[in-house]
């Protein structure tokens, strides 16, 4: 780091920085914030997801859509479908022509009907609605840019980090996601991991660095409970994993599946962490928050990964929403994703300067809580690496040079001005 420009105000005593007030001046211009923390009982896609049902399923119970096998039963997986809810666009219909082969999709009723179907460049239905965009293949993008296979050890089980392994249990999702990355191996892929099991148990029985499984997939929250309670059964009897995490959207796209049957499953396995996909504000709803409370409830440590998308969750205000949406029912906000270079994500992808940019706009204008780590995983299969706005501005022998979230530089003694006042 360089030399500090010693010009520019710093700013040396012994006081906490200033609070910026409502109407207050600061000392340098600021992101426009609002207040986005929504009272309880506020879900605004209420009245969307109730005109959905009535117009498209009128003879279907609550009973009925409420369960998560009916959900999965009547997802919409066709452009013929697809028609039948909204009008795709042309880029849409281009992508759904071809949907049985080279995009292959697939969104729950409960999903869809978060999606207004008039508007064309809404955040959920970017996210889950084929574009012929993805066709687009840019540089530096490949079908696996985490190079998942260089380092899977057993069909199934990837162990790149020393103390943890990646378990994908499953290649079957109930909705799919157009930036997955696992793209090559879900959404329309039918091989049955349930096969490799076995194996991917018995490695991480031999091998005693292994204290953390993540289960993933796939969605593991779509497979029966009989074959989780089994999985988590056998991974609890392993007396060096310490610790079990499960990564899934399913709370957020089809929050039926959270039932008091799975969560008795869930209750046996302790500690047990669910990493929540969360994407957007508007999947909180009502159903979603019941879902995250009832696994808060069961004792399961809750937290959030969520990916950066252009046009439908890089702006403060919506990241701040979701986080602050999350943190209300026990989901503690853990990655911010930079997206992975997956083939034909290019109109997803931010800068990552537009990513720190974000960062710096939450860090000090809400609660550390509410602040996940940003992060690129890195390609290739280096891991994830975090990313930070430049807090850092400067060192000389004296002190190390800190910006705060006001844009006012503090200063902090370096160990060789430690050791001086020690002497004296």
């Amino acid at each position: 780091m360089g030399q500090f420009n010693t010009n520019e105000h710093v700013i040396i005593d012994d006081v906490e920085p200033p609070l910026i007030r409502r109407g207050e001046p600061s000392g340098s211009p600021q992101p426009h914030h609002q207040d986005s923390c929504l009272p309880d009982a506020q879900y605004p896609l209420e009245g969307r997801i109730e005109q959905f049902r009535n117009h498209h399923f009128p003879d279907a119970t609550d009973a009925m859509w409420n369960d998560w096998h009916w959900q999965l039963f009547h997802r919409v997986t066709t452009y013929q479908d697809l028609c039948r809810y909204l009008e795709p666009t042309e880029e849409e219909k281009l992508a759904l022509s071809q949907a049985s082969t080279l995009f292959p999709f697939s969104v729950t009723p409960y999903y869809l009907s978060l999606i207004d179907p008039t508007d064309t460049q809404g955040a959920l239905r970017k996210c889950v609605i084929p574009s012929i965009l993805e066709a687009d293949k840019t540089s530096g993008e490949s079908d696996d840019p985490l190079s998942e296979e260089h380092t899977t050890k057993v069909q199934g089980l990837v162990h790149r980090y020393p103390d943890r392994v990646l378990f994908l249990t499953t290649s079957f999702c109930s909705t799919y996601c157009r930036y997955c990355t696992r793209s090559r191996m879900v959404g329309g892929h039918t091989e049955n991991l349930l096969k490799h099991w076995e194996e991917a148990l018995s490695y991480i029985e031999e091998h005693t660095e292994v204290r953390d499984v993540l289960i993933s997939g796939g969605d593991p929250l779509t497979l029966s409970d009989d074959k989780l309670s089994y999985l988590l059964g056998r991974l609890g009897a392993i007396d060096h994993v310490e610790m079990v995490r499960i990564g899934t959207k399913v709370p957020m796209v089809m929050p039926q599946r959270i039932t008091e049957e799975l969560l008795a499953v869930l209750k046996t396995c302790k500690p047990l962490y669910i990493s929540i996909h969360a994407t957007h504000p508007d999947e909180m709803t009502k159903e979603a928050a019941k879902a995250c409370d009832a696994l808060a409830d069961a004792g399961v440590v809750l937290g959030s990964q969520t990916v950066l998308l252009k046009g439908v969750n890089d702006s403060a205000e919506t990241l701040k929403t979701l986080f602050h949406k999350l943190l209300r029912h026990r989901v503690r906000p853990y990655y911010l994703y930079q997206c992975d270079p997956i083939s034909g994500s290019a109109h997803f992808r931010t800068t990552v300067d537009k990513g720190k940019a974000l960062m710096q706009s939450l860090r000090g204008f809400t609660s550390g809580y509410a602040i996940p780590q940003y992060v690129i995983d890195t390609p290739g299969g280096g891991g994830k690496v975090p990313i930070l706005p430049a807090y850092e501005v400067g060192q000389d022998e004296q002190h190390l040079y800190l910006r705060n979230y006001e844009g006012k530089v503090y200063s902090y003694p370096t160990e060789r001005e430690l050791q001086r006042c020690l002497l004296d």
